[in-house]
């Protein structure tokens, strides 16, 4: 069994002293978040864990806790998303050089082939532009070149949710076209750029759950649970299928997700994990790190 840590969340940053409680407890409950009277007892013992995959901007309260994890026989590989954006669209993430040299520091302790960096979204607007995307992939990529062997991409997925934010924004003064190759000017230049970047500084470059075929720039379909990258890393040969809980265009592998919605603190304008940020806030004052699920407390139902 596959462990995501988390896709609706960033556990490592905001929830690591709960996520280290239910390692040393074995277990923890998670609510369907269709159903949440429905709740699921997820095992996370050693014995019955393949690999933890953690999803986060900011790994650093974690860190202190990673010999304690592999004291314990986890394996383990990070998702890190940096990105740079302006405050308008993240405005609570670290800032980017805190945020590399965190990356540079968790990629020392635990090899750079498990800390694959995040340049996704890639949100385009009138202060995201293709020009600011080159400058910023390039510059960010120059300081993880050695850290990482592989980068990816995808374009923002517009959620009702994540139009609803992004309409205030507009109202604001700035431009959003559609998120398509052919409304975003200089789009194939920016994927050959991209790309280019991507190869100088010795990266695998690949895209995320992404409906636009971008192979034609250079650009691969990945998976961010991937069964190959656990192969070759941890030697561990899974019996696999596609994961059918995500999008036709994900390619991730079956993994069960410990996390839940609106508890993110970031307040990153295109995510699509928080519904509302004041409730996400809400959320993270109430979490009890005792508690069995990260937030309320929840007892299994299955």
């Amino acid at each position: 069994m596959i462990i995501s840590a988390s896709r609706r969340t960033d556990i490592p940053a905001f929830y690591a002293t709960w996520f280290m409680n239910r390692i040393r407890a074995g277990a923890c409950t998670v609510p369907n978040p269709f159903n949440p009277r429905q709740v699921s007892r997820i095992s996370l013992r050693p014995e019955d864990v393949d690999v933890i995959v953690f999803w986060t901007r900011n790994a650093r309260p974690l860190m202190a806790s990673l010999d304690e994890l592999d004291a314990r026989g986890y394996r383990y590989y990070f998702q890190y998303t940096i990105l740079d954006y302006p405050r308008l669209w993240e405005t609570k993430t670290p800032p980017v050089e805190t945020a590399i040299e965190t990356f540079r520091r968790l990629s020392e302790r635990v090899g750079r082939e498990r800390v694959i960096w995040r340049y996704d979204p890639l949100l385009f607007s009138s202060l995201t532009d293709a020009a600011f995307h080159r400058e910023r992939f390039a510059w960010i990529a120059a300081q993880l070149r050695g850290y990482t062997e592989r980068v990816v991409i995808s374009v923002v997925d517009m959620y009702r949710k994540v139009r609803s934010r992004l309409r205030n924004r507009v109202a604001q003064g700035v431009t959003i076209p559609d998120q398509t190759p052919e409304s975003v000017p200089d789009f194939e230049g920016l994927m050959h750029s991209l790309v280019e970047t991507a190869t100088r500084c010795k990266m695998e470059i690949v895209s995320c759950a992404e409906e636009l075929d971008l192979s034609g720039y250079g650009v691969q379909p990945g998976k961010c649970i991937d069964d190959a990258l656990i192969a070759r890393v941890f030697g561990l040969r899974l019996d696999l299928k596609k994961d059918p809980g995500q999008r036709d265009a994900c390619g991730c592998v079956t993994s069960r997700d410990i996390g839940m919605y609106d508890s993110c603190l970031f307040g990153c304008q295109y995510c699509y994990a928080t519904r509302s940020f004041a409730r996400a806030a809400a959320n993270y004052a109430a979490h009890d790190p005792e508690s069995p699920s990260l937030l309320g407390w929840h007892e299994a139902t299955n």
